[in-house]
């Protein structure tokens, strides 16, 4: 008789302790795994930002949904920024009006229009190509362009917006870089 029989245990009362064990291991590691993604991400994140006032708040506030590159790739101007922190609080986010104010005021000083451009994407070329480097340029990391695949006919809304905007009607303009981004990153 082996140690198990001695101590009153038989096989299934051994493989049903065996399979309670390997389920709890499982339910342990899950937990280790959802309390780690429930930390706070600005924490990890509150210093890829530059320094000022609303850059925790950014940082806890908007990447409750996004990664800090969906801002640091953008450049828009005030009332660019109004509209995005305005429409992600009205889809969830939390924050007071003045935080939202904050917020606002650290978007357009760190990711406005006069605000340093990030590294560009080599852009293929093509008629139109110009126009995007020094048009979207000013407000967008082209990397964001060249990952973006639109259809076709989103383009021009898109360019239209960007250039209503800023208070802009160019529309040669509008249609040179429309047929620009529809031939190089359109998609059916």
């Amino acid at each position: 008789m082996d140690a198990r029989h001695k101590a009153g245990h038989d096989e299934s009362t051994i493989e049903t302790i065996s399979v309670t064990m390997r389920r709890l291991l499982l339910v342990a590691a899950l937990a280790a795994l959802v309390v780690g993604a429930a930390s706070p991400v600005s924490a990890q994140t509150a210093s890829a930002l530059p320094p000022g006032e609303g850059r925790e708040l950014v940082a806890t506030a908007c990447t409750q949904c996004h990664t800090l590159s969906v801002i640091t790739a953008g450049r828009d101007g005030p009332v660019g920024w109004k509209k995005h922190v305005y429409n992600m609080v009205l889809r969830g986010t939390q924050l007071t009006p003045r935080e939202a104010d904050t917020v606002i005021g650290y978007l357009i000083t760190n990711f406005g229009p006069t605000a340093p451009a990030t590294t560009a994407s080599a852009l293929p070329s093509g008629p139109g190509k110009e126009l995007v480097e020094t048009r979207c340029a000013v407000c967008h990391n082209l990397e964001r362009v060249t990952v973006v695949k639109r259809q076709k006919r989103d383009w021009e809304t898109v360019v239209a917006n960007m250039y209503e905007r800023w208070g802009m009607s160019a529309p040669d303009e509008v249609n040179a870089i429309s047929a620009y981004l529809v031939a190089q990153f359109g998609r059916e």
